[in-house]
């Protein structure tokens, strides 16, 4: 065709689903090794096994559903057959004259309304496979989104202005315990599981386009670039502070 253009195939034009795994495996156990059971770390073990949930469920949405497929060809050949059959019955039974003509011209108006019901219906049958593909995906999404606030709300009280601060705790402040270069790789760390949650994200839009579905990877991303943004301007302000024997909080 005019408007199709043909580009080279390369190694890096594609998301690789095995690399984004082998990268969240290193990280999981760079959180374990400087972070033994903390919160972060068993975020990081749950995104691993969503990660690989996800992968499973992608290759499914990349191949067709056979059994849908074939119940749908099967249940429009049976309903425009049954059309036909009954166009034939009404043409074989209208009377000659002009009581004929009249309900000839019934009966047109009639099959006008039921070739529109017709339609409808097949259209919904036609794309019973890619709802279902799509509830899939976005059932899927949801959960990375869920994840991508959990991991937020785990370096909610990592706040280095406690370092320059230095105001006494109350009662209720959280235990800090983490130094000022833990407090660093703790806070890099999030930022880390926030870009392999964008990356999990885009590989539900990678072979499966579908407009909602690329509207919430969309968002997720989205997402997951604003609080990590949120997160580089705590690090880039720990840059700026000099370690002082305080130390901040540790899950």
């Amino acid at each position: 065709m005019f408007l199709q253009t043909r580009f080279p195939e390369g190694q890096f034009d594609q998301l690789k689903p095995d690399k984004i795994l082998e990268t969240l495996d290193k990280l999981q156990h760079r959180i374990e090794e400087r972070f033994p059971g903390s919160g972060l770390n068993k975020v990081s073990l749950e995104l691993e096994d969503v990660a690989k949930a996800n992968i499973q469920l992608l290759l499914r949405l990349s191949r067709p559903i056979w059994e849908v497929r074939i119940f749908t060809f099967l249940t429009i050949s049976l309903l425009i057959g049954l059309a036909v059959w009954m166009v034939a019955m009404a043409v074989r039974y209208i009377p000659a004259g002009e009581s004929g003509l009249v309900e000839l011209l019934q009966g047109v108006e009639s099959a006008i309304n039921e070739i529109i019901l017709l339609s409808l219906a097949i259209f919904f049958l036609a794309s019973l496979e890619n709802r279902l593909k799509r509830r899939a995906a976005l059932s899927s999404l949801h959960r990375l989104r869920s994840i991508a606030h959990i991991i937020d709300m785990h370096q909610l009280t990592k706040d280095p202005a406690y370092l320059l601060a230095g105001v006494p705790p109350t009662p209720s402040s959280p235990a800090r315990q983490l130094s000022h270069k833990q407090l660093s790789r703790y806070l890099d760390y999030c930022t880390e599981l926030l870009a392999i949650t964008s990356k999990l994200a885009a590989l539900h839009a990678q072979d499966f386009q579908d407009s909602e579905v690329l509207k919430t990877v969309n968002e997720v991303e989205m997402l997951a670039h604003a609080l990590a943004d949120k997160i580089w301007q705590k690090i880039m302000l720990l840059d700026k502070v000099q370690p002082v024997g305080r130390k901040v909080s540790r899950e």
